[in-house]
Formats: C-alpha cells, sequence, structure tokens
C-alpha cells in the first residue's frame, strides 16, 4: 500500500493520500517517485478515513465506557452505601488508585511511542489490556465476606489499581492511534466525533441492561441497587461484553498496522530519562499545558458530581430505578445530537470558542437543578415534571459534554502536530496519555472530596429514600451543585488561553508536508551519493 499527490487532496491536508499500488513497499510512502518511510508521516492517511476502519476504531471506545460506567457509576455506592465503608476510605482508595494508576499513563504512552514489533507501535498493548481488565472489574465487586474496614479499603485500593493499570495498555494507545489515523483538520473532527457517539452508545447500553435487568425493582428490593447481590452478576457481563469489543477493535484495525507511523530512527529507545525528557517537552508546549490543567479542573467537578450521581438521584431526587435507567438513553440522544453539531460548529469557528461555549453550558447546567430546588422554583420529587425537566436537562448536558469531548480531543490531535514541527517528533502516545494522568488524578480527587463530604454530612448507611432528614438531603445537594461546579468555573479560564487557530495549524501541516518532502530527497540524493561511489569502487 502506497501514496500519491492527488488533485482531490482536501486543503487543509498534507497532499499524500492512498493507492493500491501493489508495487509499492508498504512501509513507506510515495510522492512524485520520492519514498518516504512510514516514521516521517504524520498519519495513515492524509484526508477521509475509509469507514470500516472508523468503525472499527471508534468501536473500541464502547469498551472503554463499558468499563468506565461499570466502575464509576456504581463503586461508591456499592461499597459506601451497601458495604458500609466509610465514604472517606473509599474516596481515598479511589483517589490512592487513580493517582498511581495515572503514573501509568505516560509511562505506556512513551513506551508505545518508541516500540517496534511486527504489531506495530500500538496493537500489541491493545490485545494485552482486555484479560486483566475483566478479572480486576468483576474481583472488584465480587470481596471476600466478612472483610472489615480496613480490608474493604485494602480489597478495593487494590482492584481498582489492577483494573486501571490494565486498562490504560488499551486506553492511551488506542487514543494515539485516532491520532494519527488522518492529518485532515476535518476529518480528525469526524473520526473523534464518530469515537465519542460510539463510546456514548456503550455508555448507554450498559447503563440500561443495569437498571432494567441487576437493578430492576423486585418484590425484595423497592430499589434494585439495594440488592447487593446483583452487582457481581452485573460485574461478570460487563467485563465480557467490554472485553471482547476491546479484542475486537484491536483485531479489525490490524491492516492499518502498516500504514502507521513507525518511531523514528534517532529515537532512542525507552528509558527513565528519555521518559522525563519526553514529559518535559509537552510540558513546555503553551497550549498542551494550557488544555492540561483545564482538564484537570473540569475532571474534578466531573468526578465529584460522577461518584455521588446514585446518591443523588436516589435520596435528592427520589428517584425510581425504573426512572434512573431512562438516563442512559439521554447518553446516547446527547451525544448523537452533539456529533453533528460538532462538525457543523468547526467548520463555522475554530475549536476554541466552541470548547469555551460547551463548558459554559455545562457548567450552567450543572448548577442550576438544584440551586433552582433550594430556591423552591424547582418541580416537586414524586412528579412526572421532575422526571421530564431532569431528563431533558441531562440530554441538552450531555449535548455539549459531547461538544468539548470532540473538540478537545481533535484539539489534541493538532497540538501533536505542533509538537512534532517543534521536535520533530510523532509522540501521540505521551500527549493522549499525560493528559489521561491528570483526568484520572483529578477524577480520584473528586471521589475523595465526595467521599469526605459525605462523611462531614454523616449521611446515613443503607437508608430506604424518603428517610433521610432533610438537612442531610440539602447537604448532599450542595456537593452535588455549587461545590462540584467551582473547579470547572476555573478550567473556563485556562482553556481561554488556548492558542492554536486553524490557519496556524494549515501552516503546521504545509510546513510538515515540506520537512517530509525535504527529507525525502536529502534520502535519494545519499542514496545515489552512495550507489555512485560503490560503482566508482568496482
Amino acid at each position: 500500500m502506497g501514496y500519491f499527490v492527488s488533485d482531490t487532496t482536501p486543503p487543509n491536508s498534507l497532499p499524500l493520500s492512498h493507492t493500491n499500488d501493489a508495487a509499492t513497499p508498504k512501509s513507506t510512502v510515495v510522492d512524485l517517485g520520492r519514498e518516504i518511510p512510514n516514521s516521517h508521516v504524520s498519519s495513515a492517511f492524509s484526508g477521509t478515513v475509509p469507514a470500516r476502519i472508523k468503525g472499527a476504531y471508534a468501536f473500541g471506545a464502547s469498551a472503554e465506557t463499558i468499563f468506565f460506567v461499570a466502575f464509576s457509576s456504581f463503586n461508591f455506592f456499592f461499597y459506601t452505601n451497601l458495604l458500609g465503608l466509610s465514604g472517606t476510605l473509599a474516596g481515598l482508595a479511589i483517589t490512592l488508585s487513580l493517582i498511581l494508576d495515572a503514573i501509568s499513563d505516560p509511562l505506556v504512552g512513551a513506551i508505545s511511542d518508541r516500540w517496534r514489533s511486527k504489531l506495530g507501535r500500538r496493537h500489541p498493548f491493545m490485545y494485552a489490556a482486555p484479560i486483566p481488565v475483566m478479572l480486576s472489574l468483576y474481583f472488584l465487586y465480587a470481596p471476600p465476606e466478612g472483610l472489615g474496614q480496613l480490608g474493604l479499603f485494602i480489597w478495593l485500593t487494590g482492584s481498582v489499581i489492577v483494573m486501571q493499570t490494565s486498562f490504560t495498555l488499551f486506553h492511551v494507545p488506542h487514543l494515539a492511534l485516532g491520532a494519527e489515523l488522518s492529518s485532515d483538520f476535518y476529518e480528525r473532527t469526524r473520526v473523534m466525533g464518530l469515537n465519542t457517539l460510539l463510546a456514548a452508545l456503550g455508555a448507554s447500553f450498559i447503563f440500561f441492561i443495569a437498571m432494567s435487568f441487576f437493578f430492576e425493582t423486585t418484590p425484595t428490593f423497592s430499589n434494585g441497587l439495594m440488592n447487593t447481590s446483583a452487582y457481581p452478576l452485573f460485574a461478570a457481563t460487563a467485563a465480557v461484553l467490554g472485553g471482547t469489543i476491546m479484542f475486537a477493535s484491536a483485531f479489525f484495525t490490524r491492516k492499518l498496522i502498516t500504514k502507521l507511523p513507525q518511531p523514528s530512527a534517532d529515537l532512542k529507545p525507552f528509558s527513565l530519562s528519555e521518559f522525563f525528557d519526553d514529559i518535559k517537552a509537552v510540558w513546555s508546549n503553551r497550549n498542551y499545558r494550557t488544555l492540561l490543567i483545564g482538564f484537570l479542573l473540569l475532571s474534578a467537578t466531573t468526578g465529584t458530581r460522577e461518584t455521588i450521581s446514585m446518591h443523588m438521584n436516589t435520596y435528592f431526587w427520589e428517584l425510581t430505578t425504573e426512572q434512573i435507567r431512562f438516563f442512559a438513553l439521554a447518553l446516547l440522544i446527547g451525544p448523537f445530537i452533539g456529533f453533528f453539531i460538532t462538525t457543523a460548529l468547526h467548520r463555522r469557528y475554530d475549536k476554541k470558542p466552541t470548547i469555551i461555549g460547551a463548558l459554559i453550558t455545562m457548567w450552567a447546567l450543572a448548577i442550576t437543578p438544584v440551586s433552582c430546588r433550594i430556591l423552591g422554583i424547582f418541580p416537586d420529587n414524586h412528579t412526572p415534571l421532575l422526571f421530564y425537566v431532569l431528563f431533558l436537562s441531562f440530554i441538552v448536558f450531555c449535548i455539549f459534554g459531547t461538544v468539548f469531548m470532540i473538540s478537545s480531543l481533535s484539539a489534541l490531535a493538532d497540538i501533536a502536530d505542533e509538537h512534532e514541527l517543534n521536535t520533530h517528533r510523532r509522540q501521540e502516545g505521551i500527549f493522549f496519555a499525560a493528559r489521561s494522568f491528570f483526568a484520572k488524578a483529578s477524577q480520584g480527587v473528586g471521589h475523595l472530596i465526595a467521599g469526605v463530604a459525605l462523611d462531614l454530612i454523616d449521611f446515613p448507611v443503607g437508608a430506604e429514600p424518603g428517610t433521610v432528614a432533610a438537612e442531610k438531603v440539602f447537604s448532599l445537594g450542595l456537593i452535588d451543585g455549587p461545590l462540584a461546579a467551582l473547579p470547572i468555573t476555573f478550567s473556563i479560564l485556562f482553556f481561554w488561553r488556548y492558542r492554536l487557530t486553524r490557519a496556524r495549524q494549515e501552516e503546521i501541516q504545509s510546513t510538515l508536508r515540506n520537512r517530509y518532502l525535504t527529507d525525502a530527497e536529502k534520502r535519494e540524493k545519499a542514496e545515489m551519493s552512495t550507489d555512485a561511489e560503490a560503482t566508482l569502487t568496482t
């Protein structure tokens, strides 16, 4: 599989596109007769990525959200409200495990950036992930009986460390793979958009299945979430489904391996010194640093709200499990609409105003329901209007959360190009890994904030909905609303400092294109000189 100059190449991409010339070596690209090694190629495709490839890649995001929802939506409620683990210890366990695990993210990113094998840079790690992730998710919800506070704390911490570290083997290379699919400004948005859409599909599906078949109302449990025995079976189902999809995504993108960028010849093997040099290099990029800090603050908000979401739905809004399950539809409807809105916005606006507009909307939606309830201008519990208002609010939140996610991931791919321009290295792995590091670390802080806050308000364990004291329910709302919304307020200020525009990105792409061709010319001249010397010697 090779490349040739095409008159139909999109204006915002490198003028290199695919051909099916079987005579062209698979490890190179060709421009006007000059071969360019894959170590000098920024992406597998210069323009549109074939639909089957985009689908196979984005399918992997469904697995990621299946594991994410199975972990983050239920573990805190399970350990604190059913097993009786202290909120502070539960929050501390998640925080410690996520922070320790977050260290593995840049390590995996740096190692995969340098990995040389027949399976390429990303796929060996993606193949290694499914089995340990599946096993650890199951055991997370199947602790041995009779464990006390310390025993539950150790079990929770260890299970999450193993699960998240194994998950990193798929998550970081998978994100990096997405950035390597196309160099086109708009196609990157479409790739990340489909990735986000299928991620939403996975989240929606597993949440709906959980609330409909595992935590449904029964004669024994008026609230199915109180059924302790349902959690291990749910975990086993989610593990098998998510692990199978992980493997399928890696398997059906394997034909890309020969087309993807490879480590440059002068890139040194992995070592701790090289690892810290990589971290220093990416941190020196102003645009990347700005996005990372913004991600950190936003993740603190989403981590806190995600941690106590089941507490809020059960005790603050007093929704039934049948009502809660329909929020799975919002997880699907919102991203589906957001996918198309983002594409339209990116054709009209740069990514920065799109990101900021989405964040402001998310901030408003995070504090409005609870604030209106506190002010006495929100529908009462157990009324149909309450469910419809909450459902509509969550759909809009998901729409703009999708706009933000697609835009920010697409922006990270653009920054990887800027980094290559400055350093002559393609290092998507370390870029997306460092982003994942801050997201996990701050999400862990969100768990800790929620856990400590629940202990401070002395929220009861295992209480039936409607029996908790009003002042404690009020305090729970303050945690989910105004308190959790503080970090996202500051994140908006950091995203405002992002400076990479569409015009600048086009300049970077043009410069990189010229560099690839210049390198090819130098390589060609060197080979001709070597051949001439060999002829003279003969």
